[in-house]
């Protein structure tokens, strides 16, 4: 079974991440959402209208990207692309000419609409994906994996289009994805699935508060004694860091849950005169929340839901 019994609300407007390991049901659900899969039981329910009665009327308000699968025709130009895909929804071409130009130039395509799509990079055809999937105005817009497969600098230049398309559109937009900048960066809330169960629906904000801890990085001159990392390592929290072989000196970091923790680290620091080079806040990462949730939840954990 690849969900079991799931079920959670988007808002209209809301930009939400699904969020889960190889194999925990995002791409399912996706698709039971666009009506290529059927679901054993239950009900899925878009504007009020149950897709399994109301297919053909609510998959007008639907546009999908789907990780894995040819979403555009290789052998048509983009602008060819747009005019078939925009068809298919029922529209015009020439009513839609003002956003097709709006979405090329946002996209950075306005130089390929005459070219093949098998000409262009794998970053250039999933942002003619991502364009088809926005450009006949839907309602709901699902994007499974949208960044995967991409260079460093496309999937920054994806990410910030997703952040001015949340900002400037009333779109509610769902998107499966493992790059957890993106989910940090665009999504307003998280909903985390794993071994096919939801484990926790939130704000991304509220989840890095709920797993914010004092987390410091010490930077200390030169090397610690082989004692002072014994008793280091005895502290829970303490991880070190790779040293660089550049500079003499050793980096550790320690979660500091109370003040005894804290004056427990400089008393070892002080045994041997160790000279702190520097001492700095952590900021949370959200990959690591992830992490550790679905870590959880395989031991056994409760699910965390807000």
């Amino acid at each position: 079974m690849a969900v079991d019994q799931i079920s959670f609300q988007v808002r209209s407007g809301e930009l939400v991440g699904l969020l889960g390991p190889n194999g925990a049901g995002k791409t399912t659900t996706i698709k039971m959402i666009c009506c290529l899969i059927n679901p054993d039981q239950g009900r899925i329910l878009l504007n009020n209208r149950d897709v399994m009665q109301e297919r053909f009327r609510v998959l007008a308000d639907i546009s999908a990207v789907l990780e894995g699968n040819r979403n555009i025709y290789w052998r048509l130009t983009v602008r060819e692309n747009l005019k078939f895909f925009t068809a298919l929804k029922g529209r015009h071409f020439k009513v839609l000419a003002e956003k097709v130009d709006y979405y090329v130039n946002l996209f950075g395509l306005q130089g390929k609409v005459d070219e093949t799509v098998r000409t262009l990079s794998r970053g250039m055809q999933q942002k003619l994906s991502i364009i088809i999937a926005l450009i006949t105005g839907s309602q709901i817009v699902l994007l499974d994996e949208p960044t995967l497969g991409l260079d460093t600098k496309t999937a920054h230049e994806i990410r910030d289009l997703f952040k001015q398309v949340a900002e400037t559109e009333r779109r509610t937009i769902v998107l499966t994805t493992h790059d957890m900048s993106l989910v940090q960066e665009v999504c307003g809330r998280v909903i985390i699935i794993n071994h096919g169960k939801i484990i926790a629906d939130s704000n991304v904000r509220h989840l890095m508060r709920l797993f914010q801890t004092k987390s410091y990085q010490f930077v200390v001159k030169g090397r610690l004694t082989a004692m002072q990392i014994e008793l280091l390592f005895q502290i829970p929290g303490v991880e070190f860091l790779e040293p660089d072989p550049d500079n003499d000196e050793m980096s550790f970091l320690a979660n500091i849950e109370d003040s005894g923790v804290f004056y427990q680290v400089m008393n070892i620091l002080a045994m041997e005169k160790s000279m702190i080079q520097s001492i700095e806040r952590r900021e949370v990462d959200f990959e690591k929340i992830y992490l550790q949730m679905i870590g959880e939840q395989d031991h056994g954990e409760a699910k965390v839901a807000f």
